[in-house]
This record gives structure tokens, C-alpha cells and sequence, in this order.
């Protein structure tokens, strides 16, 4: 059959089973009526719809239902007459045209809702086919159970569904049959009406529930991307800083090794000399030098012992024979203030 699905249904139970049955409105309020007017005999009806499969799933839509007009009951056995048979065949004919049988309907005051050896029986021989429903239903606390007839044997199902359409077929028949089953049009109409106002004020508070949810989300949204913007702020800053300091890194690491190439240079093609000055001690003179030339590490570089009266410019003429690396021994030894050193401090010469 090419049919979707109801747009309009209420939810009843867990529907997670298969196949998925939809029950119309009308119908559902046939059945309980039914089941109101129930004494101690058993009664049931027959279900009327179409069977198939709606977006690759299987359904059942039970849009009519005849009542059945006797079930023999010979003690716990139960047993659809022949002529109920036929009668209600007849009525969904003339009421519910092409439509087929697609399963039944009991209320029985002496039986719990499930299925027994006899119930399978009556529903093989009548209902055997694939998907074919049987509904049972308490009329004391209004218990019901659905199964549908699956791998040759009737299977619960948890959960189905209640849909509204318009139903003409159902409401004729109701309103002709009102006399024999007890029920009068005016009482499906009424709860009909409830029904419909209940479905619409449910529609409104889910729409509104539908809109404070949305504005939720959209200050949620809001506040989460304002943290991310923080977020992002704060690294392409600290990206920066890093950046920086990288940049200082590489211009002292170059400054090293262009003065370790001029180091190179001197020792394999100059001599260091140092300047005595007028009336200098030769002694002292002798121990400065002896102080530059000792403090060699075992890689080669050289250092200088600071002594009394030193300052950077006086220690780049005793080394260098001028003040031109006052700067590079600074930057070499990290000095900020080059006055600012002391005695026996190391220097390390570039």
C-alpha cells in the first residue's frame, strides 16, 4: 500500500516493536465503549484496515472495527461462532468496502490480558496471516495488551499508536449499529470532541516549550562563543610574546657566533697585547696578563679576572688594545651597567 505516516497521532507505550500499529481515534473510542457495556459474557469485535509497509517499515493501520456478535464460551474454551463469522464479513463489506480483516478484538471479565492455547488457535484460523493483530483488554482496571501474529505465533507488542483522520466510514456504522451494541453516536462525538481539544492544547504547550528551548540554546550559543573568542584572543597574545621572545633569542645566539668567528680569527693570526703605562707596577702588569691567558676552558674560550680599578673600556683596551668591544663583552656576560662588576669576577672575552 502507498500510504505514510499519520501526521497527527499520540503515543502509547514504548513503540519500538514491529510491526508499528496505528489505531484511528474513532475506533479506540468504539473499543473502550465496548468494553464499558461489558457484562460477564465475553465480547470482541473485528478489526478492519490495511497492512504493509510505510518507508521500508511494517504497519498496520486499523481505521474500522464490527462488533462480533457471539463468542461461544464452554467453560475456559472460547470459540467464534460461524454465523458471527459471516455477519461481521458481511458488515465490513458494507461498511468499510475493500478494507480487510487485519485481527480482533476480546474482552473476556473471566481472563487476564495474554494469550493462551485457545486464543492462538482462534486467531490461526481466521487471522493467519503475517502482521494480523490481536488486541485484549481488562475491563476492570483497562489493562490492554497488543500482539501481532508473527513466525506463526502471536508476539507482544509494547507500545502502538492513536491517530486522528476524518473517518466517515466508522462514524456510519457506529450510528447504525448504536441500537445492538449499546453505544450512541452522541457519546463518540463528545469524547471525540475532548480528544481534540486535549490534542490541540498539547500541540500549543509543546510549541511553547519548542520556543523557550530554542531562545535557551541561543544563549547558550551566544555564551559559547564568546568564550572561544576570549579564548583565541588570549593565545594569538601569547603567540605574540612568544614570538618575541624567540626574536631576542635569535639576535643574542647571531651576536655569539659572530664574536666567536672574531675569536678565531685573532688567535690564528694575532697576539694580544697589553699596554704598560708610565710608572704601572711590571709585577701587576705580568699578573693581569697571566689572568687573561689561564682562564681557558677546555673548549677554548677565555675569560677575564676583574681586577682592582677595572671597567669594561679599560678591560677591552688591556685585551683588545681599544675600547671597541665594550659592548660585545656587556652583551657576552649579560651586564646591563657595564661599571657594575666586581673583583675576581670571570668575564667571558668574544
Amino acid at each position: 500500500m502507498e500510504k505514510q505516516f499519520p501526521k497527527n497521532v499520540r503515543q502509547i507505550g514504548n513503540v519500538c516493536d514491529s510491526p508499528k500499529i496505528y489505531v484511528e481515534d474513532y475506533v479506540d473510542t468504539f473499543l473502550n465503549q465496548l468494553c464499558d457495556k461489558t457484562d460477564e459474557e465475553p465480547k470482541g469485535a473485528f478489526l478492519i484496515g490495511e497492512t504493509g509497509q510505510v518507508e521500508d517499515q511494517d504497519c498496520v493501520y486499523i481505521s474500522g472495527a464490527v462488533r462480533i456478535s457471539e463468542i461461544v464460551k464452554n467453560e475456559n474454551q472460547l470459540n467464534l461462532a460461524e454465523a458471527a463469522v459471516e455477519a461481521g464479513m458481511k458488515d465490513c463489506k458494507e461498511y468499510f468496502g475493500n478494507q480487510s480483516l487485519v485481527g480482533w478484538f476480546l474482552i473476556d471479565p473471566s481472563r487476564k490480558p495474554g494469550t493462551d492455547e485457545t486464543l492462538e488457535k482462534i486467531h490461526k484460523t481466521y487471522f493467519g496471516e503475517e502482521n494480523t493483530v490481536f488486541i485484549m483488554k481488562d475491563p476492570k482496571d483497562r489493562e490492554e495488551k497488543f500482539y501481532a501474529y508473527k513466525y506463526e505465533e502471536l508476539m507482544e507488542i509494547n507500545g502502538h499508536y492513536i491517530y486522528y483522520e476524518k473517518n466517515p466510514e466508522m462514524q456510519n456504522y457506529m450510528i447504525s449499529s448504536r441500537k445492538e451494541n449499546r453505544i450512541t453516536p452522541s457519546e463518540s462525538i463528545a469524547d471525540r470532541a475532548a480528544k481534540d481539544f486535549r490534542s490541540i492544547v498539547k500541540a500549543k504547550l509543546e510549541k511553547a516549550d519548542q520556543k523557550q528551548n530554542n531562545r535557551f540554546l541561543y544563549a547558550a550559543s551566544t555564551f559559547l562563543l564568546l568564550v572561544i573568542l576570549i579564548i583565541g584572543v588570549t593565545m594569538v597574545n601569547n603567540y605574540d610574546k612568544i614570538k618575541a621572545v624567540q626574536t631576542s633569542l635569535d639576535q643574542i645566539t647571531k651576536t655569539v657566533e659572530k664574536a666567536e668567528g672574531e675569536e678565531e680569527a685573532q688567535a690564528s693570526g694575532e697576539k694580544v697585547t697589553t699596554e704598560v703605562e708610565e710608572g704601572t707596577d711590571v709585577k701587576s702588569s705580568s699578573e693581569d696578563t697571566l689572568d687573561i691567558q689561564e682562564q681557558e676552558t677546555s673548549g677554548g674560550e677565555e675569560y677575564y679576572v676583574v681586577q682592582r680599578g677595572d671597567t669594561l673600556a679599560t678591560i677591552s683596551r688591556k685585551v683588545y688594545g681599544d675600547t671597541s668591544y665594550v659592548d660585545a663583552i656587556a652583551r657576552m656576560n649579560g651586564l646591563t651597567n657595564g661599571d657594575f662588576i666586581y673583583i675576581g669576577q670571570k668575564l667571558l672575552l668574544p
